[in-house]
């Protein structure tokens, strides 16, 4: 059936654009930060399409309009998008750049919001715009907002100081030291456009965003360490005012543009990163004379290796919410196999344990439960129309985390309620071969995540078998729990692994309308013990459901870690539990 109410919307957007000369318009899942999670107002994608997913763009032209998702979401796209509206494409095999050398007419002017769009984004855009004779035009404000009525307003979440127990470092170390490293390479002052960087340097948290403590807002570090911070005062109580201190000075959001045109006229060297900018801000520091380096952040990597106390922190806040996990594992081995359970009553149980620790704060994303076939869906998000029972004999996948004030937690577990197949063993054991091959990996120095993916992958490619995501994210210490720029993905990426980065290791394996499988814990790579290299330390302690276990694919060192594994597990979590969920771990983590 047409969706009238997404047909009604893009029918405005394209009359809009047909107001403003413009031949289309691209419409990412993005802020003017380019986080994962975004305000309400920001949810651009969403209210034109319908998809709710996490990341993806949408082109509209005049006649047609398409939709790019990448492998995580080829299901969920298609279940939530009308496809009479939207051609469908996988965002790496049909790129958008193909889909507009065909459909965008010759010498066509394609608009993009210049604060939504990055530096990189743009040239690949405007290169393929250009082979039609055509031109890539930065709109001056947002087609799409002008048609949407109701536009949510911007948040104002309170801001908050981030206690240094949990932070490990006060806010004026980090800006003397990365302003001195500006000073050191001839740079005058960094844009930060990112929130997480701009909570990590100034030790502050927000609620500007669903399951992240972001404030949103830009920030300009010089070189001698002072910051000019562009947020709305109102977000700002007084103990966050003096927690600032003099050397932070509050600014309203729309002073943000006149500082760029400050640092042009004082012909400043500055650098702004590639990955979190929009292209409005590097074009508004060249116009304004600035000399304009697009490169990295520099709190990037400094946040991404955290420090002793973080790493400390995220320990304590996995084992408390290991303790969670089991509870929640315990009840559901005991409730499932009556078949009353659903989806959503299994959310409801978990969220229910995790509450009960006082560090706790959020989760760190809408927890995915998915059942029998909706566990092929990587990013399934349940809702109550899509509630499914947990059923006997199926998989059940449960991939949720916590906001912990010492640390964010990532945790996957596939469960078989019943009696699993052959072949649901097999792929499970796999997956889990993949997993053991890279919490065991030792490296050197230098070596990035992308080198590592394919160990995860090996045991699955012998089968002639695969996954169509990361095998690995970053993840913060109270922030995102997707950060980069560290990951563990078949896409190269040149950032090499160091010690206390965190990821995630959480391959899968997943058959369309079946079932799915993932393991995921959280990893910190640290020096290795017992020689030169790098190694993984994992910090996630769960039960990994032995009904799926096929022993027989399995080497000893691999039963030999799986057993050391679930020891650890049970030194960890035992002490924190009642006396029937301490038996029921005794049994779930019995040696093989």
């Amino acid at each position: 059936m047409r969706d009238a109410k997404t047909a009604e919307r893009l029918a405005a957007l394209q009359k809009e654009l047909t107001c403003r000369r413009l031949d289309g318009f691209v419409i990412p899942r993005a802020d003017e930060h380019q986080g994962e999670y975004v305000p309400k107002r920001a949810e651009r994608l969403a209210w034109i399409s319908n998809f709710t997913g996490s990341a993806g763009l949408v082109i509209v032209l005049k006649d047609r309009a398409a939709i790019f998702v990448d492998g995580r979401y080829t299901i969920q796209v298609r279940e939530q998008v009308d496809t009479s509206l939207f051609d469908i494409r996988h965002i790496t095999n049909e790129p958008p750049e193909a889909w507009l050398a065909e459909h965008l007419p010759k010498g066509g002017k394609l608009g993009i919001d210049p604060w939504l769009i990055t530096a990189d984004a743009a040239q690949r855009f405007r290169a393929a715009v250009q082979q039609l004779g055509g031109e890539l035009i930065s709109c001056d404000s947002n087609p799409l907002d002008a048609v949407w009525p109701d536009q949510p307003a911007a948040p104002i979440a309170p801001v908050w100081p981030h206690d240094l127990r949990y932070a490990g470092r006060g806010s004026a170390d980090k800006r003397q030291e990365l302003g001195a490293k500006l000073a050191a390479q001839g740079r005058d002052a960094a844009v930060l456009t990112a929130p997480d960087s701009i909570c990590w340097l100034l030790n502050i948290r927000g609620g500007d965003v669903p399951r992240t403590p972001f404030a949103l807002g830009f920030a300009i570090l010089h070189q001698d360490g002072r910051v000019d911070l562009f947020m709305d005062r109102r977000k700002f109580p007084p103990a966050t005012l003096a927690h600032l201190g003099n050397q932070v000075t509050l600014h309203a959001p729309d002073a943000f543009i006149g500082a760029l045109d400050a640092l042009g006229a004082a012909k400043a060297k500055v650098i702004v990163d590639a990955a979190t900018a929009g292209i409005a801000v590097s074009d508004r520091l060249r116009a304004a004379g600035a000399a304009v380096t697009v490169g990295e952040d520099p709190c990037a990597l400094p946040k991404a290796a955290k420090n002793p106390v973080e790493i400390a922190g995220t320990r304590a806040a996995h084992r408390r919410d290991g303790a969670a996990m089991v509870q929640f594992l315990a009840w559901l081995d005991a409730e499932a196999p009556e078949g009353h359970l659903t989806e959503l009553a299994a959310v409801a149980k978990l969220a229910e344990f995790r509450r009960r620790n006082d560090l706790f704060r959020d989760f760190s994303f809408d927890t995915i439960s998915g059942a029998g076939p909706n566990a092929a869906i990587p990013h399934y998000r349940v809702t109550p129309e899509s509630d499914r029972r947990i059923e006997r004999d199926a998989i059940y996948l449960v991939d949720s985390g916590g906001q912990y004030l010492d640390g964010t937690t990532d945790i996957t577990r596939t469960i078989v309620v019943g009696k699993p197949t052959a072949e649901m063993k097999d792929r499970f054991t796999r997956v889990l071969k993949g997993h053991i091959a890279l919490a065991t990996a030792k490296f050197p120095r230098g070596t990035t995540g992308s080198q590592l993916d394919s160990l995860a992958r090996r045991p699955l490619w012998d089968a002639g078998l695969d996954f169509d995501h990361g095998t690995g994210h970053g993840v913060g210490s109270y922030l995102s729990v997707h950060e980069g720029p560290q990951r563990i993905s078949k896409v190269p990426n040149r950032i090499a692994l160091e010690p206390g980065m965190i990821l995630s290791n959480e391959p899968g394996y997943y058959k369309a309308g079946e079932y799915g499988i993932r393991i995921e814990n959280l990893i910190v790579v640290q020096r290795d013990p017992e020689s030169e290299m790098l190694s993984f330390e994992t910090i996630t302690f769960a039960p990994i459901d032995l009904a799926l276990v096929e022993t027989s694919i399995m080497t000893p060192d691999e039963i030999a870690w799986l057993n050391a594994y679930h020891a650890e597990v049970r030194e960890k979590l035992l002490p924190q539990l009642d006396e029937a969920t301490a038996a029921w771990l005794q049994t779930a983590t019995r040696a093989i």
